[in-house]
């Protein structure tokens, strides 16, 4: 699978582990930065990682932030993009079932490595189950055509 990645600088760590952790698993991640603990601001990953999801060049993106938060909110501003936050395994698998997210994001403040490499597993590994979930991601991504 295609993983677009990208971390501000508090996720820069918990990003490099997660990096590492996809290369071995025989993902091809490209890494959107950031690259050293250096502050910096978290719209300007969010973008290029939703931007390559949004276009197909990615199959799926991951995002790391101090809670995640932030880095969700970019994220849903380009278009195409069902960004999640993933505080545990639950809640990361349900809403690639039923929501079809395709970018997951992670709080590296409450977020150790462990449970990053077990929320990243279900996000990549879960599928979307349709049915009455696509009408409901349909409405969805309508209201990114409203004014």
């Amino acid at each position: 699978m295609k993983i677009a990645l990208g971390a501000d600088h508090a996720g820069y760590p918990l990003k490099d582990h997660i990096r590492e952790t996809l290369q071995k698993a025989g993902h091809e991640v490209t890494d959107c930065g950031t690259n050293s603990a250096d502050s910096t601001d978290y719209p300007d990953y969010a973008q290029p990682v939703a931007e390559k999801v949004a276009s197909g060049e990615a199959d799926r993106g991951i995002l790391v932030c101090t809670t995640g938060i932030g880095m969700s909110i970019a994220a849903n501003k380009v278009r195409g993009i069902r960004a999640a936050l993933g505080m545990n395994l639950e809640a990361v698998k349900l809403t690639r079932a039923h929501n079809d997210s395709n970018v997951l994001t992670l709080a590296a403040k409450f977020v150790d490595a462990e449970l990053a490499r077990e929320l990243v597993q279900a996000f990549l590994e879960t599928e979307f189950e349709g049915g009455r979930h696509q009408r409901r991601v349909d409405k969805m991504m309508r209201l990114e055509d409203q004014p």
